[in-house]
């Protein structure tokens, strides 16, 4: 494999890393990316490409168990300071976040075929970004009207917020309208602070976007040559090591910026897009 094509999913890496957590959508940006520009499919094939654009996913995945490990060592109750968890009081549980990740999961294996096969294109991916943008702006003047929060961290959030964010969270199946953008919009207009909707969302993110790459590594298999292997071993690299720098980025500045300025930006970059391939 040329070094040409290594840059593209050193590229593509960047893009997902870069974009993954904030509410922007990175399989929009990647989408959007590859198909006017990078062409992974030409060398590719379709599904290996899309499979590509899943599993890179899985840098980012792994960013977050970095950024968020001891936290997945206390749901998973392997904590071995039982004392500071007793006097911290109620904790985020592992099964609210099932509860959370059951709505959009279900549909997810559901339609997955359909999306594959319908929804990876520029324009379903330029109306995502464009109706999450309209979703996130209504969230931050919801906020601002009510402007104590009930929950300001994760460990008060309620089974029944946990569900009613993961059928929130179903709209990032579209691709385009952003599964952080959804569930920390959805989080806010159930009464979260940004941070903590935030949270809640890195923390659904791993073991759905785990699945969601497992599921598509195993079904499209047959299409995989070793060839390809070193595109997705630099794809998976740079998506987890900006991955890592974003995330970090990304908690310092959501209660002060809060959402309406990606949203401003998802708006502007539907606008220049439309622009382009007009």
């Amino acid at each position: 494999m040329d070094i040409l094509l290594l840059l593209k999913a050193l590229i593509l890496g960047i893009v997902e890393g870069l974009t993954e957590f904030a509410p922007v959508s990175s399989t929009g940006h990647m989408i959007l990316v590859d198909d006017m520009w990078l062409k992974s499919q030409d060398f590719l094939g379709k599904y290996p490409a899309n499979t590509f654009k899943v599993v890179i996913q899985l840098g980012s995945i792994l960013a977050v168990v970095v950024v968020f490990r001891q936290r997945f060592i206390d749901m998973l109750g392997l904590s071995r300071n039982k004392a500071t968890n007793e006097i911290t009081g109620s904790r985020l549980k592992l099964t609210q976040v099932i509860v959370g990740l059951l709505p959009a999961g279900v549909l997810g294996l559901l339609f997955e075929d359909y999306i594959d096969e319908y929804l990876f294109t520029t324009n379903t991916v330029l109306i995502g970004l464009a109706i999450g943008a309209v979703l996130m702006i209504f969230a931050d003047r919801f906020a601002a009207k009510n402007q104590n929060p009930v929950i300001d961290t994760v460990d008060k959030i309620t089974y029944k917020q946990a569900f009613s964010i993961g059928l929130i969270q179903c709209l990032s199946l579209w691709p385009g309208f952003s599964r952080s953008g959804a569930t920390i919009s959805g989080g806010v207009l159930l009464g979260l602070s940004h941070r903590a909707a935030a949270d809640f969302t890195f923390i659904m993110a791993v073991p759905i976007m785990a699945g969601a790459s497992g599921i598509s590594l195993l079904k499209n298999l047959e299409y995989f040559s070793m060839d390809a292997m070193p595109f997705f071993v630099v794809g998976f690299i740079s998506a987890f090591v900006f991955a890592m720098l974003s995330i970090r980025f990304f908690l310092n500045v959501i209660e002060k910026v809060k959402l309406t300025p990606f949203a401003i930006y998802r708006l502007v970059l539907v606008a220049v897009i439309v622009f382009v391939i007009m």
